[in-house]
């Protein structure tokens, strides 16, 4: 099925010829995951007639700069703002330039549960076999650090706050302990993976 025939393609799809043309044409450093560099992002974002790059978002120049530093230092980036304002479309267009990736993305609220946002089991295999990699059913976080993606997280501050300290540990330590398969399992993350969430002011969280 093609981008076109489908109601909301992924980022990654709709503007696939504007990445490929920009991964053509870029010379410059990227850092480590990174499909593009951060002139190239900006440039897919923001638009670039050279380039023939079309502009996806009305933004400042100096936000997008900011939010490509905080990604490439290794922090995760929060956007915060009204709703309305296309948090998560900018998410989403940093995700496909960066990863080649939008669709690891977890959708916050508050019946969000930590097996949602990390890993699950199947049931049916975990009766069998007990805990083991087969059984394991990794949620987008679990898929990110292991495929050195970015994962996005929309509405972060609908869930508990247990889900939300809950990744503390994996973005500050960059690991994921998975303990039911045994002391010392651990997932640790490829380069290129972070976290970039939204959160809504009027939301309280």
């Amino acid at each position: 099925m093609t981008a076109s025939a489908l109601q909301r393609p992924a980022a990654e799809s709709l503007h696939a010829e504007e990445l490929a043309r920009l991964r053509a044409a870029e010379r410059g450093p990227r850092p480590p995951g990174w499909q593009l560099g951060m002139h190239a992002v900006r440039s897919f974002v923001l638009g670039d007639a050279a380039l023939g790059i079309s502009a996806k978002l009305v933004l400042p120049t100096a936000l997008v700069e900011r939010a490509l530093v905080t990604l490439a230092s290794n922090r995760a980036l929060l956007l915060v703002g009204e709703p309305g304002t296309a948090k998560s479309l900018f998410g989403e267009l940093l995700a496909a330039a960066i990863s080649g990736d939008s669709t690891l993305t977890i959708q916050g609220g508050a019946a969000t549960t930590e097996d949602q946002i990390k890993y699950g089991w199947n049931y049916a295999l975990l009766l069998n076999e007990g805990p083991s990699e087969r059984a394991l059913v990794p949620a987008p976080l679990l898929l990110g650090l292991r495929s050195g993606k970015l994962v996005r997280f929309e509405e972060i501050t609908r869930c508990p706050a247990e889900v939300q300290d809950g990744l503390l540990s994996v973005l500050s330590e960059r690991v994921l302990m998975i303990p039911e398969l045994g002391d010392g399992a651990a997932v640790y993350a490829h380069e290129g993976f972070n976290l970039i969430a939204t959160a809504n002011i009027r939301d309280r969280g």
